[in-house]
């Protein structure tokens, strides 16, 4: 079974990122990912690329399902103010 910190733990390797958050039961998983690199990108390219730091996870199985949301670090602030 996965533990949330593992998967921070690999999106963190290879995305560079302000904050990550995942809450999960050990089979399906939710993040909040903040990254600087998520600026001028669609939702779908940010999640794109979000996935491409744990594609051979996914390949393999090992990981199955994750949401994910995907910020700036703007738009976090942002969302921390309005709440």
């Amino acid at each position: 079974m996965l533990n949330p910190r593992q998967i921070e733990t690999w999106i963190g390797a290879g995305l560079a990122c302000d904050h990550i958050s995942i809450d999960g039961d050990g089979h399906h998983f939710a993040a909040i990912i903040v990254s600087g690199e998520f600026a001028g990108m669609s939702r779908v390219k940010r999640q794109q690329r979000v996935y491409l730091t744990i594609k051979d996870k996914l390949d393999s199985g090992e990981l199955h399902a994750l949401s994910m949301q995907t910020l700036t670090p703007e738009e976090w602030s942002e969302k921390q103010r309005n709440g």
